[in-house]
């Protein structure tokens, strides 16, 4: 693992893990309705070993497990060894014993194939060498075995993170990672927006039958506009904008949390903030 790595693989598991529990509310219902609609796209057999890339709390590790049935196996693969123990916890506690979890690198790890296949809800946009870990998960894939992955499509087409980064930009510095010794998120959500970039990315990684599907839906960003700005402000590219720009980040949250309210206010319904939101579903066979 490189010095890049270790850095990313910290963030998500402390800082980055920290506010993902806080958000819970949000991160796993409101997403859901993506995997819920890919789900319905590329059916698990029953019986099928399934390989779930940045499981994060393992709710869809646990909905493949239930699909795949007591004769099948759903294995969880996280690089945030925080993340894994809540996922196990879960399994636990809804008494699927056909789910288990590993904490690892998909970049450069033994992910413990081969699989039938293997499924990732927005967790590839983050590996600082992904064409790395696109080879490793079509190595750890039968042959003829296929992988989905759920990606954010471009900043435009997903206002809520888009707008409030645009507002954060007008008030506080931005500091690249390379400037700054704090621990980061990676490459971004929307590292993988590009079909162009991507679809080469895993021909490299001799992935072939490579397609990409847009769903489109609205999302809850906030159960209302105090728990929409704290999510903003929290996580995302504005959260990260704020996060890393440091004692001067935190000078400027009012100025930021007047410019959010404005930013956010055409997504207000009476049963909470929901905006558009705008994937990719890509998927890949490992040829035969």
């Amino acid at each position: 693992m490189d010095d890049t790595n270790r850095v990313i693989v910290e963030a998500w598991n402390t800082v980055l893990y920290t506010k993902f529990c806080r958000f819970k509310h949000l991160l796993v219902d409101g997403l859901s309705q993506h995997s819920d609609a890919a789900f319905e796209r590329c059916r698990h057999p029953e019986g099928a070993r399934v390989l779930d890339v940045g499981c994060g709390f393992g709710d869809s590790t646990l909905r493949i497990a239930k699909s795949v049935g007591p004769a099948g196996e759903a294995v969880g693969v996280d690089c945030a060894e925080n993340f894994i123990r809540a996922a196990e916890a879960e399994a636990r506690k809804e008494g699927v014993y056909n789910a288990h979890f590993l904490v690892g690198d998909a970049q450069w790890g033994d992910l413990c194939g081969p699989y039938d296949h293997a499924f990732a809800r927005f967790g590839t946009m983050f590996f600082d060498m992904p064409g790395a870990a696109m080879r490793n998960i079509r190595n750890a894939l039968k042959p003829g075995s296929t992988f989905t992955q759920i990606v954010w499509r471009r900043r435009e087409e997903n206002p809520w993170l888009h707008e409030a980064e645009l507002r954060v930009k007008e008030i506080v510095p931005v500091v690249s990672h390379d400037e700054t010794e704090q621990v980061h998120c990676g490459p971004g959500p929307f590292s993988m927006a590009g079909p162009d970039m991507v679809s080469t990315m895993l021909r490299g990684a001799g992935f072939e039958r490579i397609t990409f599907e847009r769903f489109d839906c609205d999302i809850c960003i906030g159960r209302d506009m105090e728990d929409a700005i704290e999510f903003a402000m929290a996580l995302g590219p504005a959260g990260e904008i704020i996060r890393l720009a440091g004692e001067e980040g935190e000078q400027q949250k009012p100025q930021v949390v007047a410019a959010l309210k404005e930013a956010l206010a055409p997504f207000a319904r009476p049963d909470g903030l929901w905006a558009p939101s705008s994937t990719w579903f890509i998927s890949a066979t490992n040829p035969r």
